[in-house]
């Protein structure tokens, strides 16, 4: 069988090294993407901020106690998207089959590559340097026989980094890998698993699959393969959408029935406005919930019929919160989804996404 050839293309700090490129002013200086205020969050950190600890996702009053000088810019979705189109462009020189992770992310199969190219590290580098040449950004790559060591290959140099994974030296590798490094282990998994006495890959190893899967469930047979650098996924050019969300981050936390039962309303007149947009049709409604401590719990309920209209989806989503307790414990975001197709051929458009409202502060995505 003929080995893959995989592809993983990172976009370095895309959203804020779109605002440097576009904008000179802000070029070597900390910028953050976002908004802020008091509720603001931080939706992206150029490399200069980084070095301070300002990271994605991190409350703005926080990054800016880590970094007195940093700049906010508001955020421009309808620009990362074009700019991301403009990527996959350069893609489709190369290949069609490309899956993309997200605006600044996807993998490439390029097996079999429309130029012929024999080295799949030749395909990243002329990719990197057309990205560079053609949209003025920096763009990380990694090059291996599968997608979990592509992914983790594009990782490794970043910024502007070039690595390749070859199958005689992966074992080894995966052998030095922090088990923080490995894909689908986070911080509550790492702890555990440190805990267990695994710290990188060779620990993992010696595990049995057995012993995975009792500590670990399903996901324990994921890292028994990863441990051995086998991944059989395939790089899929289509995926089905399974679900669509959507989240309001609120401006002031809350803790009273009357402004929670407002606010899920409002949350559920945007999910319906979005199903309707996308026609997309499922039976399980999934209530998500962030306390101002930043802990989040979830909460899911399935009926026979599909959910489309308020009448059916506020109902749902009332009997959800129940047993949330938010009187002691108040609200800053709340979510709802709608899952599980019935008929999962209708829609091979893109794969399941929360979107991010913004409230009032139009900086936060």
């Amino acid at each position: 069988m003929t080995e893959r050839k995989i592809i993983h293309v990172d976009m370095d700090a895309f959203y804020a090294s779109v605002e440097q490129r576009d904008n000179p002013e802000l070029r070597g200086r900390p910028i953050a993407v976002g908004h802020a205020g008091e509720r603001g969050v931080v939706s992206a950190a150029s490399y200069e901020a980084r070095k301070y600890g300002v990271r994605s996702a991190m409350a703005s009053l926080k990054a800016m106690r880590l970094c007195p000088e940093l700049v906010f810019v508001p955020g421009r979705m309808e620009v990362y998207k074009e700019v991301s189109d403009q990527i996959h462009e350069i893609f489709r020189e190369y290949t069609d089959i490309i899956e993309p992770l997200a605006l600044d992310e996807a993998f490439l199969d390029v097996t079999d590559n429309k130029k012929g190219m024999a080295l799949a590290i030749d395909i990243a580098r002329e990719i990197k340097r057309k990205i560079r040449d053609e949209l003025g950004l920096v763009a990380s790559a990694g090059v291996s026989y599968n997608k979990f060591l592509a992914k983790i290959a594009s990782d490794y140099r970043k910024p502007d980094g070039l690595c390749t994974i070859h199958p005689d030296h992966a074992l080894e590798f995966i052998a030095h890998l922090p088990i923080e490094d490995f894909w689908g282990v986070g911080k509550v998994t790492a702890k555990r698993m440190h805990a267990l006495g695994i710290h990188n890959g060779r620990e993992l190893r010696e595990w049995s699959l057995d012993g995975l899967t009792r500590e670990f469930g399903k996901v324990g047979q994921l890292y028994y393969d990863f441990a051995r650098g086998i991944d059989l996924r395939p790089v899929e050019a289509v995926r089905v959408r399974k679900s669509i969300g959507c989240e309001r981050t609120l401006e002031h936390d809350i803790y009273t029935k009357s402004a929670v039962i407002v606010e899920l309303y409002h949350t559920a007149e945007e999910l319906i406005r979005r199903l309707a947009e996308k026609d997309f049709r499922g039976n399980t409604l999934t209530l998500k919930i962030k306390f101002h401590d930043f802990t989040q719990i979830t909460r899911s309920i399935t009926q026979d019929k599909e959910l489309l209209k308020m009448k059916t989806i506020l109902p749902l989503a009332k009997r959800l919160l129940v047993d949330v307790h938010y009187e002691e414990r108040p609200i800053r975001l709340i979510g709802l989804s709608v899952s599980n197709p019935r008929d999962e051929e209708s829609d091979n458009a893109r794969p399941s996404t929360w979107e991010q409202l913004s409230i009032e502060f139009k900086g936060e995505l």
